[in-house]
């Protein structure tokens, strides 16, 4: 059955096609995952808070506001991780380390020169 509303979504000779543009995946120029990193500034400004909820109860220290450069969070996850002993993650330009870690956190950022508030 034919539909004049069906577009292809796979094709053997493309691969997967954007459905936003209907470009290949590889091709597509809409497509966030080819989103620029943002350069890091000279003075950066972290901001920091703990999560609970929709966490089943855990608790989590979230650092927030920074840029948005996937190496630079990655690096910086990776660092507060081994600092506090404890897991992370990278998500939506947010660093998220495991538990309440405010106390290690904040004097790690302020002796990099950062401002930190929260």
């Amino acid at each position: 059955m034919s539909r004049d509303n069906s577009r292809p979504v796979y094709s053997t000779a493309a691969g997967r096609i954007c459905p936003t543009c209907g470009w290949p995946d590889r091709d597509c120029k809409c497509s966030s995952q080819f989103a620029r990193d943002v350069a890091v500034p000279a003075k950066v400004v972290a901001k920091l808070r703990l999560e609970k909820k929709g966490r089943g109860g855990k608790t989590v220290t979230v650092v927030y506001d920074l840029p948005q450069n996937q190496a630079f969070l990655k690096d910086l996850a990776g660092e507060l991780k081994r600092l506090c002993g404890v897991g992370g993650a990278v998500a939506d330009n947010t660093v998220e380390i495991q538990g309440d870690q405010m106390a290690r956190i904040r004097p790690l950022l302020a002796a990099k020169g950062w401002t930190v508030k929260g």
